[in-house]
């Protein structure tokens, strides 16, 4: 039987934008180009592609016009939009992710930059469509048929910790540098949780947390950083000033995401914990963290704990502008912090669990 190759229509007014793209997509999917929206408007009376890639800057009618229109209509408005562009303008890509578009991919396109987005895009429309599956065949089932609930059930969180990974794994695609960064600060998180269950400073807090849905959530707190262009993310060396104010913005692009998931579902629990990690885990204990200037207790314990696990992982991981320190030397430097950026009780809790890192 031949292979069903997935459709996507490729927009530019740029012929040369075109064939690249399409020389570099077309082993893997079906591709179909349009100089202009009216030419794409007119594909879309005959296929319905499973992602559209989109200029913004076309002439007659450009990019967010165009996607204004294909999210009005019925036929076109499940259809995912991934915005091309050569500026890195955050507050116009904010404007195309709040018009309905997924992601911005810059021009000049990089090939396995390219390809990884479309496909971890495609994975996670593939899984929400079979979660909408399952939660229609949910509606349906007998009370009294617990066992098939309970299967049910198990399915929908299994499919909800695939999406947050494959999430994860997006962030990750673009900031290729801090790669498991995720994985092992949720590892950190954990440690540091279980370590403080009997503290009477923190036991009646933790008491009242899901931890399997606490740990979930923790791998969104940097979800903010697909907010932020590719020349800043993937800079092989330090940050200047500037741009080290525009990456300290992915803490409040973080909680301005899950704001709207949570405006648009009831899982506010794992929410809640998702957007005070994302908010929170840049603030200091002495006030001189980002991005609101929190000081002491009034950081959430949520974020007192992601600080430790995230600079510490920061510190043993090597960078291009940095060598990978060690276990020692990462301990002296979180002791070092402990009552200006940490919190001083959690950080001599965190030195005790670092052997189990």
């Amino acid at each position: 039987m031949e292979k069903q190759y997935e459709k996507i229509i490729l927009v530019d007014d740029n012929p040369s934008n075109l064939r690249t793209g399409k020389n570099v997509l077309s082993e893997k999917y079906e591709v179909y180009t349009a100089h202009s929206a009216e030419k794409l408007f007119f594909l879309l009376e005959d296929i319905k592609p499973a992602l559209i890639l989109l200029d913004i800057d076309m002439p007659e009618m450009n990019g967010y016009e165009a996607i204004k229109i294909l999210k009005s209509k019925d036929k076109t408005k499940t259809i995912p939009v991934i915005f091309l562009t050569a500026k890195t303008d955050t507050e116009n890509e904010l404007e195309g992710l709040d018009l309905g578009a997924i992601d911005y991919i810059t021009k000049p396109f990089m090939p396995p930059l390219l390809l990884k987005r479309i496909e971890v895009h495609l994975l996670v429309e593939a899984q929400k469509k079979t979660l909408e599956i399952q939660q229609k065949e949910l509606k349906n089932f007998n009370d009294n048929l617990q066992r098939m609930v309970d299967e049910k059930t198990k399915t929908v969180l299994e499919l909800q910790d695939a999406i947050l990974k494959t999430v994860a794994d997006l962030v990750e695609s673009r900031d290729d540098i801090t790669g498991g960064h995720i994985e092992r600060t949720q590892r950190g998180v954990g440690l540091l949780v279980e370590a403080l269950r009997d503290h009477p400073a923190f036991a009646k807090e933790i008491s009242r947390w899901d931890i399997k849905l606490l740990l979930q959530s923790s791998q969104l707190h940097d979800v903010g950083k697909i907010a932020i262009s590719d020349q800043i993310l993937l800079k092989p060396g330090r940050l200047d000033p500037a741009e080290f104010e525009e990456m300290k913005k992915h803490a409040a692009f973080g909680v301005q995401i899950i704001e709207r998931i949570e405006a648009a579902t009831n899982a506010s629990d794992f929410l809640k914990h998702a957007k005070i990690f994302a908010g929170t885990h840049h603030e200091k204990w002495d006030g001189s963290g980002y991005p609101n200037g929190l000081a002491g207790e009034n950081i959430p314990l949520q974020g007192r704990i992601m600080a430790l696990a995230d600079v510490y992982d920061a510190l043993v991981s090597e960078r291009p502008y940095k060598k990978a320190f060690s276990r020692v030397e990462a301990a002296k430097i979180i002791q070092d912090g402990k009552g200006s950026q940490f919190d001083p009780v959690l950080t001599d809790i965190f030195i005790t669990i670092i052997d189990k890192l």
